[in-house]
């Protein structure tokens, strides 16, 4: 079986209109104030060091991670016609 690395975008917070202010998805009671102190206290309360990805029409950030899938080989295809059923 072969393994194969996967990207995936995990939604860390949302912002509150109007204005900068965000709230972790994590830690819905605290409204921080600012882009750059929202990322801030993600990386400090989860340690993750990595990239992300902002939606600003959608008021979503996202933390980019990634996961190993394994990926199984497909049977071969069986035919009637040739008696393998």
């Amino acid at each position: 079986m072969e393994k194969e690395t996967v990207e995936f975008n995990e939604l860390i917070a949302r912002r509150i209109p109007p204005g900068d202010k965000w709230e972790l998805v994590i830690d819905k009671k605290n409204v921080i104030n600012g882009l750059v102190p929202t990322l801030n206290q993600y990386m400090r309360k989860t340690e993750f060091k990595g990239h992300y990805r902002l939606e600003p029409l959608n008021s979503k950030l996202f933390a980019i991670k990634t996961k190993e899938v394994t990926i199984e080989e497909p049977e071969p295809e069986k035919f009637d016609l040739y008696g393998e059923y």
